[in-house]
């Protein structure tokens, strides 16, 4: 724990114009991000009397060994640069919104050169537009099997496509005209892109275009006897019909807005919004979070409108966002906004109608979503410490190992060796960490463990000595507080002693036999008993078990990859057999 007067900057030295600042830790890892109108006043609050700051507040400083600040020319380049900042970044400090997984989304694939229509889940990727969420994953196949009587595009995976491709044929939904088999070449790719935006052009709530040109198709369909094309136009129309019937009218025709609400308490907060397109709900989304940082309703606004619209398109940004309550920034937030959507954005908070009824309805499902994250949260957070705490004791350190590293070997007879190495904060496994370690010829699992830990650690050695801003994109510049390994004594006393020779020799090292899942520390004959079902031993098994599923994935590609080279390849004359016709 640090003392914030031992690196507090004199106050004439800190501007008084707006900029950003960030807090670091004695590692140079940022832990706080935070902007101001006024940085001397903002920066002031941080440095009073510790019995005067929020709890949450003297955690931060006392954890911050620095500060520094970036003057900008106004508020909404502030705004600007903190959202990036928070981003790159990830502070442990500042709140941050996770979206709620848990619902399937309709997403397009426009960053294909076929886009396609698709069920997806989990992070965003760019350049896929995303509709919904829907509470059901048939609810999105339903109102795609409709969606492609009328616009017939690519719903196939990448391997059904090239397979279609070699053989010449399309699959099932291009014979029945569900697809307009672009794997063929029945469509350009100009056409076929130009068929995907009217998909997501349906999909946000705007039909009116594609129905007069159908309804154009089908009478002059008709008018020339060509009965059988305007039937398929008109099939097209009801289908079309049929998929904006799914999504409820709740506001006037060309409304568009985006409605938020917002449940917290002292700990934690839930979020959601409803998005409106032209009067009709094209979808909700949720957000659970907690609150690391201490903030009121306005607060917390702003940092949920700065997550929902921080990597959004102009496009997805509507006229209107509806606000439970106005953040402090609110003018520097609408020119943010009208910037990025390319006109003006207004902002308010409804007081009345059928935009609060809405608002309320969100704010009920917010209620409920805190409500089942607030029993998921309690359980998880009391046995996560209980944990951390229970290792501290029981491997006698001198505080919690808040980092723990865990490596591991994998490798076919002594061939193709690879190590692993997972990292769990917080007892949460943080998977960008991660590292995966070639091994060329080590003798045995111990002398391979040897060489992956002297890598390691060399290279923080190394890395520790840059400048905080590159020290923020190094691989390996932060210690942990425990390394795992797989095994006994024999191999905990042989990882003690690289550490040693490496020169980081404050760093906990145990081993965790698979055996009878004893823990063994260096130097001790024996070992340490942790009880069946205890959460420590729970914490050590899931570590080691994700190194080794790590590390058995990484070899499985190293292995796959060696084997794709056959001898067979160097025989003279062998060549490989000619494509057999379909």
């Amino acid at each position: 724990m640090t003392d914030p007067a031992e690196y507090r900057p004199a106050p004439g030295t800190i501007p008084v114009k707006p900029g950003v600042y960030r807090f670091r830790d004695p590692h140079g890892r940022v832990v706080y991000v935070g902007k101001a109108k006024n940085l001397r006043a903002r920066l002031a609050n941080y440095f009073q009397d510790l019995t005067q700051l929020h709890p949450r507040t003297r955690a931060m400083v006392t954890t911050a060994s620095s500060v520094e600040w970036t003057v900008v020319r106004n508020e909404v380049e502030a705004l600007i640069l903190e959202h990036t900042w928070i981003k790159q970044y990830d502070p442990r400090f500042n709140v941050v919104f996770r979206d709620d997984k848990s619902y399937p989304y309709l997403a397009v694939t426009m960053n294909e050169e076929f886009p396609r229509i698709q069920v997806m889940r989990g992070e965003r990727k760019k350049g896929v537009r995303y509709f919904g969420p829907y509470a059901r994953a048939w609810a999105i196949r339903e109102t795609v099997d409709t969606l492609l009587t009328a616009l017939p595009v690519r719903t196939c995976a990448p391997g059904v496509f090239r397979k279609a491709e070699r053989q010449g044929r399309p699959c099932l939904l291009g014979y029945i005209d569900k697809c307009s088999a672009p794997c063929v070449g029945r469509i350009s790719p100009e056409d076929h892109r130009e068929l995907a935006e009217r998909v997501c052009q349906v999909l946000a709530g705007d039909a009116k275009s594609l129905v007069r040109d159908l309804t154009g198709t089908m009478h002059a369909a008709a008018e020339r006897e060509d009965f059988e094309s305007a039937a398929r136009a008109r099939d097209r129309l009801r289908a079309l019909d049929s998929v904006m019937a799914r999504n409820a009218i709740v506001l006037a025709a060309g409304v568009d807005a985006d409605i938020f609400s917002l449940e917290d308490d002292e700990l934690e907060a839930a979020a959601h919004v409803f998005h409106v397109r032209d009067g009709r709900i094209s979808g909700e989304r949720g957000w659970v979070v907690d609150k690391p940082e201490p903030l009121d309703g306005p607060g917390l606004v702003m940092r949920l409108l700065e997550e929902a619209y921080g990597a959004a398109e102009p496009e997805e940004i509507p006229a209107e966002v509806l606000v439970p309550h106005l953040p402090e920034d609110a003018p520097s937030l609408v020119a943010w906004l009208s910037g990025v959507r390319g006109s003006r954005v207004t902002m308010r908070v409804p007081a009345r109608g059928k935009k609060a009824e809405l608002a309320a309805t969100g704010l009920g499902n917010a209620r409920q979503v805190l409500a089942q994250h607030r029993l998921k949260r309690a359980s998880d957070l009391t046995t996560r410490s209980a944990a951390l705490q229970e290792l501290q004791e029981s491997l006698g350190l001198t505080e919690a190992p808040l980092r723990i590293e865990c490596y591991d070997i994998s490798h076919t007879q002594g061939t193709h060796q690879v190590g692993s190495m997972v990292v769990f904060e917080d007892a949460i496994p943080r998977k960008p960490e991660y590292r995966q370690f070639s091994i060329a010829d080590a003798v045995d699992d111990t002398q391979a463990m040897r060489e992956v830990l002297t890598r390691r650690f060399r290279r923080y050695l190394e890395e520790s000595k840059l400048p905080p801003e590159e020290r923020e994109t190094a691989r390996f510049a932060y210690p942990p507080q425990l390394v795992v390994v797989d095994g006994g004594l024999p191999q905990v006393n042989a990882a003690r002693a690289v550490l040693d020779e490496v020169g980081v020799p404050d760093i906990a090292v145990v081993g965790l036999a698979k055996r009878l899942e004893e823990v063994w520390v260096p130097g001790d004959p024996f070992p340490v008993i942790l009880p069946r079902g205890s959460e420590a031993l729970y914490l050590l098994q899931r570590v080691r078990d994700e190194a080794h599923r790590f590390a058995i994935k990484h070899h499985r590609a190293k292995r796959t990859k060696a084997m794709k080279v056959s001898s067979l390849d160097e025989v003279p004359g062998w060549v490989p057999a000619a494509p057999r016709r379909s």
